[in-house]
């Protein structure tokens, strides 16, 4: 046999120790590399002898996730100086269990799993108690073993180690040197597999050699219980997705060394995939200059709080800042899901913060018999998508007489027409630029170019730049062209409500297909047609006039062209104007001034093009709670 550690972590020459943080996959990994690389015949864990029959059941199951169960004794909520009254509600009873949680990335449940496949004898030597006290320590973060070994990583947590409560804690470890050494008259090599935390106490009790002061309670038997996969996250030590990668890397015989880092970036990416497929073109763009700037950020704000791998709070934090809610909620919901779920021949049990509600409906409280470092809730709101049966309800109740939209999504989108008309009209001065000499003004500024062709004769050039001549009064704004009329059904002429917004005629989604609340629904602009000052218009869809064209585009080009009173058009787009369009634009003596659409950051156009349709002005009172942006 080989020496799986140092000296440092050896309590006897036939007793190694592993200690571990509990609910680590890197722990886990850890574990699977000692006992892979060294022969052990006993294989000692901190559980106690009554959770060993069905917790090595559950293990078989793996990797679907389960949980065992026992159950303490109930604690009434009746005064200590009252009398025990033998028919007290059953509602003033509060339930406790302690449990196991069967976690793949469990550092004593990969222990015990590699045992039962090596065949090797496993003890179970923790003292039988009615009511478990269970003991969290703050501990470094575990993916420090990566690059320090194991018992350098023991060594510089254990002057941090704060001693344990007297009481239950201390009686645990003692009861648990006894059997050590009542192991290792049996035994020629035993790995113990502990917590960190508890680690030096058995190690003081092995040597200190003190009777015994405690025997085991007798207990209830134990219960094998299937979790729900939507509560995964409240039962497993890491991440329920990267669990599930740590599965799906044992499985197919892969890398999974620096899964608890290289999954987090497998997470960001798998959500933006189901981000760009749920929300399509309304979506922002998540390039891969955004992607390095959100790990960034996670890394930053992980080490705010002195960490070395992120929490949940944190990557949807940084999600949320970096890209909006809806990149949050593709983060969340992917960290929770779990790929292995079968169907399997036990009760399912649904988890909370520290409490479950079994499959009768009571809720009882929990207590982790293998606790890892404390865990801090926080809270972080985002506005999820509702249910759909939410949304068919709320289409049916949808009144066709009564439309208006949302003033904050107006104000930002005037605000965008004013920059689309100033960049014109800044495209329109353009062309009337000059060059001359410099005599006693800079003028608009030193023309450089002309300056250094003239430079032989000493002559300095400067520009002229003449305010521009003409106005603007319409605004034509083409997202997609060429646009399928299949995918934009809504089209309409909306009149100005004050005079500080246009006459507006657009082409956009169908806002039933996707309701966000009572009464609004969700569209995406295809192309929209701006009128200032505002002026009352026919509605350009029924105009009958303008039927001699074909498209979305030309039908909104036309209307322009018809009741404009300016000489020139703003066109914004991706391509130019073609000459088909420059003909249909001379043909009512216009002018197109085309304004590229890549002038403007992408993430601006994305957001401006989603509007919401409201169901009436009173509705505007509370759409704010139902409206989010992608």
């Amino acid at each position: 046999m080989t020496a799986p550690h140092s000296s440092f972590l050896k309590i006897s020459p036939r007793i190694s120790v592993l200690p571990l943080i509990h609910g680590s996959g890197d722990f886990a990994i850890e574990v699977r590399r000692v006992m892979l690389t060294n022969q052990f015949d006993c294989l000692a864990v901190p559980l106690p002898a009554s959770f060993q029959t069905n917790v090595e059941r559950a293990i078989t199951y793996l990797p679907s996730i389960t949980a065992v169960l026992q159950e303490e004794p109930p604690i009434t909520s009746s005064a200590p100086w009252e009398a025990a009254d033998e028919d007290a509600d059953e509602e003033d009873v509060q339930r406790i269990f302690s449990y196991v949680p069967i976690d793949p990335c469990q550092g004593v449940v990969a222990a015990l799993r590699i045992a039962i496949m090596e065949r090797i004898d496993r003890h179970f030597i923790d003292l039988e108690t009615q009511r478990f006290e269970s003991i969290s320590a703050s501990l470094p973060d575990p993916y420090a073993l990566k690059k320090v070994p194991l018992e350098k990583f023991s060594a510089a947590v254990l002057p941090a180690l704060k001693k344990l409560p007297e009481g239950q804690p201390l009686d645990r470890c003692a009861m648990m040197a006894h059997r050590l050494r009542e192991l290792e008259k049996k035994y020629k090599s035993i790995l113990l597999v502990c917590s960190l935390s508890d680690w030096p106490w058995i190690h003081d009790a092995y040597f200190d050699q003190l009777p015994l002061e405690v025997e085991d309670e007798a207990v209830n038997e134990t219960t094998i219980y299937a979790t729900d996969s939507d509560t995964l996250l409240f039962l497993l030590g890491e991440l329920p997705y990267i669990t599930g990668l740590y599965e799906a890397a044992r499985c197919e015989l892969g890398d999974d060394e620096n899964l608890s880092v290289d999954g987090i970036k497998e997470l960001a990416l798998t959500a933006r995939d189901r981000y760009r497929i749920e929300l399509k073109s309304r979506g922002r763009n998540i390039t891969p200059k955004i992607l390095s700037v959100y790990f960034r950020y996670v890394r930053n704000l992980s080490l705010i709080e002195r960490r070395m791998t992120p929490d949940l709070y944190t990557l949807v934090k940084a999600a949320q800042q970096v890209a909006g809610d809806q990149f949050a909620i593709q983060i969340a919901e992917t960290a929770r899901e779990y790929p292995y779920v079968h169907l399997l021949p036990f009760e399912k049990l649904i988890f909370g913060i520290e409490q479950a509600q079994l499959p009768d409906g009571t809720t009882v409280e929990l207590s982790n018999r293998l606790p890892g470092n404390p865990i801090s809730w926080r809270s972080c709101e985002l506005i999820p998508k509702p249910p759909q049966p939410k949304q068919d309800e709320w289409e049916m109740n949808w009144n066709p007489y009564k439309q208006c939209s949302w003033p904050p999504e107006d104000v930002a989108i005037e605000k965008f027409r004013t920059s689309v008309k100033d960049h014109a009209l800044s495209l329109l001065g353009a062309d009337l630029a000059r060059t001359e000499k410099f005599t006693t003004s800079m003028k608009d500024g030193l023309d450089l170019r002309e300056t250094l062709r003239n430079w032989h004769t000493g002559e300095i050039h400067v520009k002229v730049l003449p305010p521009s001549r003409g106005r603007l009064d319409c605004v034509l704004m083409l997202f997609d062209s060429p646009a399928d009329p299949r995918d934009y059904p809504y089209r309409l002429t909306w009149h100005a409500e004050h005079q500080d917004e246009s006459t507006l005629a657009f082409f956009a989604t169908d806002y039933r297909k996707e309701m966000v609340g009572p009464g609004i629904g969700l569209a995406s602009y295809g192309g929209a047609l701006f009128l200032f000052p505002p002026r009352p218009i026919y509605d350009v869809w029924n105009e009958a006039q303008f039927d001699f064209v074909d498209t979305l585009e030309e039908r909104l080009l036309v209307s322009a062209c018809h009741y404009s009173e300016e000489t020139h058009i703003a066109l914004l787009s991706d391509a130019p104007p073609g000459a088909g369009w420059r003909r249909l634009a001379k043909r009512y003596q216009k002018k197109l001034i085309h304004v590229p659409l890549g002038r403007f950051s992408q993430e601006t156009i994305q957001q401006l093009r989603m509007f919401h349709v409201l169901n009436g002005q009173e509705i505007r009172s509370f759409a704010a709670h139902y409206i989010r942006k992608a």
